[in-house]
């Protein structure tokens, strides 16, 4: 190989916008780094900052129980618009908003002639820290979120360092009644400044406090902030809080200040440092990927190197999406933007939208050595299930659970929907989202009795609402809904879409798997569901009710559920199927060019070992501009809509690409990437207990080494066809293999 990958990114300019400001955070506390010396930024985010909306009433699930026998009725003899109906007749409501929280200033006074504007600039963020830093001559500042404290970290110095320092709540959006109190008294180390902005309307506010410890020079106040003139350094450290009523921010400067040393406040920083690398860097070094770049291409900033797709590229972005996956995930896992946003005004509310987005953001998480991400989802998913069982109940009639669309991470109530997004009728979500745990549990080895309690409750939804059958006794999925598409001859709430049949397939038999007790019961139900329904163009139909049409122009690809992330169909056992699915893959449209589509096609391509669709996918997103100088990603081309949908799920691609696996069985490079001749992808995980190095050369070879943690015989699928491999725990075992 040539060199060692970049593991980071650089800029020779500060950010315009915020959209390219670097990157960091805990899974709590998130910030964006302008670093310019000038005027310095530092956007503070927090994952509980949603906006209430002062009316708690309408989110409930709507109370439609009562009537949906009448809807299965209509459903079944025809009526293909009776769903439309099917509504307690409220409004759309969207889930409450994630926004920023405010943003740290440090604006250098005009006349200042200390520095000199024209000497070189530099801005970098370092993926196996991460750690942010921007220097310019003597100028330096350094920002991380501490993954063991918990606390935003900045660090300036300079020789004769003057600057204001306030907490500034005016970002792009901020509502107009947001009630904002300022507070700033100076302290033995410094200075204190705290800020509390009050929701209009309601009780909720969150308060951010600031610690300042300066070095040398003197400190004033000046309100909203203080004054620094001629200190040689800067430290502060920054936590925000929601609540009601009042923080008590006295107990909390305690707390920060208690997290100083009494050594120089340098060495404060780096023992902050330190303590927060044993948990980062831990995690981020697990897996590396190197495409063999040339050292010309690895040197440039990200900017130049978005403009030259390619194995450089590709190894950046791969640690990019990593680093922020791994960054944005902790109290929550990612949002639609990540953990990060410099406007109140968040598509989408910058919430869960957990029918597409969700999963494909954490696709990597098992195989990539990320377990602190699907922790995270499992804590969403856990604390949310009350919530799942009033959608049940209220909406379906039936014990177990339901789950939403739509999140904003609090509530896991169904209330955003509407006639073209029925998403009060997708019943597959406690199944899709519970698959990446189930993943997590075989690549570890250990069953997580929450998960086994959760699938008995989704069996238990779909004992109770699979009570309809068609005139050959096959159970009948009714209303059934396939995200976010809808039949070309009937409406979004139609009867057995592909999605559904799988999802209640994959959970009876799983929850079955988990309780013995109950078995027998949860596999006959699912062996009376019907077969998946192949089209009049060769393809797997997206509703397996005779007579509906399928709509091929949409960026979901809900149907092909079956094939990702589950194995239901797969080339190796289920070939024609997989044939059918294929075929569904190629007539399937991009509509919208949204870059959840275009890596869903990829990951779906990848497991049908097409390589040629994976890499037309990857090339759709590398060639249209979807990402920032920062290296997150947008939802649309041409950088329109912060969106962190492709930064996180290309590293889930890159890897199906080369390596996949069930609990048996194990697929080496079933989508080559012909763009890639050579390449080493090290310290990946399998469902099968092993971790996994894989080297392949220029000249077609290829060699993995496994290293299983477990004693089993699992199936090897090569390019080279398939043989039964005995794999035996602690004993190393090398397959050389032809690469093409």
């Amino acid at each position: 190989m040539s060199g060692t990958p970049v593991h980071g990114t650089w800029e020779p300019e500060p950010p315009a916008r915020w959209e390219d400001a670097f990157l960091s955070g805990n899974g709590h506390h998130g910030a964006l780094v302008f670093g310019d010396p000038d005027a310095d930024r530092v956007i503070v985010t927090h994952h509980t900052l949603v906006r209430p909306d002062g009316d708690d009433a309408h989110r409930r699930p709507p109370a439609l129980a009562a009537a949906l026998p009448a809807l299965q009725d209509r459903l079944l003899t025809g009526d293909t618009t009776a769903a439309e109906d099917f509504t307690d007749g409220r409004p759309l409501h969207w889930v409450r908003p994630f926004h920023p929280a405010f943003q740290l200033r440090l604006d250098r006074p005009p006349d200042d002639d200390t520095h000199d504007t024209r000497a070189p600039y530099r801005r970098a963020v370092d993926f196996t820290t991460g750690e942010t830093t921007a220097t310019r001559a003597g100028w330096t500042s350094r920002v991380f979120v501490s993954r063991a404290d918990d606390v935003i970290v900045q660090h300036v110095t300079a020789p004769h360092l003057t600057l204001d320092l306030s907490l500034d709540p005016r970002l792009p959006g901020a509502p107009a009644g947001l009630g904002v109190g300022h507070g700033a008294v100076l302290t033995p180390e410094g200075a204190l400044l705290t800020l509390r902005a009050r929701y209009p309307g309601s009780d909720l506010a969150y308060t951010g406090v600031t610690l300042a410890a300066v070095t040398g020079g003197t400190v004033k106040l000046v309100p909203p902030g203080v004054h620094v003139e001629g200190a040689t350094e800067v430290l502060l450290l920054t936590r925000v809080h929601r609540h009601t009523g009042e923080l008590d921010t006295l107990t909390e400067s305690r707390a920060l200040r208690d997290l100083l040393d009494t050594a120089p406040h340098a060495s404060s920083y780096d023992n902050l440092l330190a303590r927060h690398l044993a948990r980062h860097r831990t995690a981020y070094d697990r897996v590396t990927l190197d495409l063999a770049a040339g050292p010309a291409e690895r040197a440039l900033p990200g900017s130049a190197l978005l403009a030259r797709p390619g194995p450089a590229l590709l190894e950046r972005l791969f640690a990019a999406g990593r680093y922020h996956l791994l960054s944005a995930s902790g109290l929550l896992p990612p949002r639609l933007t990540g953990l990060w946003t410099g406007d109140w005004n968040t598509a989408w509310s910058g919430a869960f939208t957990t029918n597409a987005n969700l999963n494909l953001q954490t696709a990597s998480a098992a195989a990539a050595a990320l377990p602190e991400v699907t922790e995270a989802h499992a804590a969403l998913v856990h604390r949310q299930l009350p919530d799942w069982r009033d959608n049940a109940r209220e909406i379906f009639g039936t014990r177990g659970v339901v789950a939403p669309s739509h999140t904003d991470g609090e509530s896991g109530h169904t209330y955003h929907f509407s006639r073209a997004y029925p998403l009060h009728l997708w019943t597959a979500g406690a199944d899709w989202l519970l698959k990446p745990l189930l993943d997590h549990e075989e690549t570890h080895g250990t069953p997580d009795p929450h998960t086994t309690a959760a699938l008995a409750e989704v069996a238990l939804f779909y004992e109770d609402f699979l009570q309809r059958t068609d005139a050959d006794g096959h159970l009948v999925v009714v209303p059934s809904y396939s995200p976010e598409n809808r039949p070309g001859n009937a409406s979004w709430g139609t009867l057995n879409a592909a999605m559904d049949l799988s999802a209640a397939r994959h959970a009876l038999r799983t929850a079955a798997d988990r309780h013995p007790e109950h078995a027998d019961r949860w596999r006959a139900l699912a062996d009376r569901l019907p077969a998946h329904r192949v089209n009049a163009d060769g393809a797997l139909a997206e509703w397996a009710w005779p007579g509906l049409a399928d709509t091929y122009d949409h960026r979901h690809l809900s149907h092909l559920y079956a094939v990702w992330p589950l194995e239901e169909i797969n080339p190796y056992d289920t070939p024609g199927l997989a044939e059918a699915a294929h075929r569904a893959l190629e007539l399937r449209g991009a509509e919208n060019d949204s870059a959840h589509g275009h890596l869903h096609h990829a990951l779906v391509a990848a497991r049908l070992r097409d390589g040629a669709g994976v890499a037309d996918a990857l090339d759709r997103v590398l060639g249209g501009d979807y990402f920032h100088a920062s290296l997150m990603s947008a939802h649309y081309p041409h950088r329109d809509v912060y969106n962190a949908d492709a930064a996180h799920a290309l590293p889930g691609v890159l890897i199906e690409m080369l390596v996949q696996s069930t609990p048996g069985r194990l697929v080496l490079l079933p989508a080559f990437p012909a763009s890639c001749p050579q390449g080493e992808l090290r310290g990946v995980r399998t469902r099968f207990g092993a971790s996994l190095d894989l080297v392949w050369t220029a000249d077609g070879s290829a060699t993995a080494v496994l290293r299983p943690d477990r004693t089993r015989r699992i199936e090897l699928h090569t390019p080279s066809g398939a043989e039964p491999l005995d794999l035996a725990a602690g004993e190393d075992r090398v397959i050389s293999v032809t690469a093409r």
